[in-house]
């Protein structure tokens, strides 16, 4: 036996997952066996690697924390189609609120339910700096406009003291 494949036993302990969880979600295509699928043969064991147990993992964390298993189906379809679960997938970076799964690349979010269809997505240290950059160029812009008020106020001073 391969020593970097997991037996389905092994991969339900490490994974949280029920033999049950594994077989449906082989059966409709979520998460099969990488390494070894019994392809319905009785005594052919099924052996699942690294990866999939990973990928067992999350989907498992994403069914307990709300996500219905259409949801999850839809969302991990998106995912494998567009190579973010096909690169390296301990760099995927999902969040949920229990109704969408998105998905980070490169600074922006994407909803991996929607087809990828970006999302908003603002980092609150960001708006900070924006705004303090911009009070700060209020804050100078001001400062030179009460300059400039005060040297014409000096000038039309200036001028009805000569006349």
């Amino acid at each position: 036996m391969n020593k970097d494949a997991f037996t389905s036993k092994q991969a339900c302990h490490l994974s949280d997952c029920t033999s049950h969880q594994l077989r449906y979600w082989d059966k409709v295509g979520l998460v099969s066996p990488s390494i070894q699928s019994s392809q319905g043969k009785p005594g052919v064991p099924k052996l699942y690697s690294f990866r999939d147990i990973v990928s067992l993992k999350v989907i498992k964390t994403l069914l307990d924390n709300g996500m219905s298993i259409q949801r999850v189906r839809r969302a991990w379809r998106y995912l494998s189609r567009n190579g973010d679960l096909q690169d390296e997938l301990s760099k995927t970076k999902l969040i949920s609120d229990g109704e969408t799964i998105y998905t980070i690349e490169d600074k922006e979010v994407f909803d991996a339910l929607k087809l990828g269809q970006l999302a908003f997505f603002e980092t609150i240290d960001y708006v900070a700096k924006e705004v303090k950059e911009d009070v700060s160029k209020f804050e100078l812009d001001k400062e030179r406009f009460l300059n400039l008020l005060t040297k014409v106020e000096d000038d039309v001073q200036s001028q009805q003291l000569q006349a």
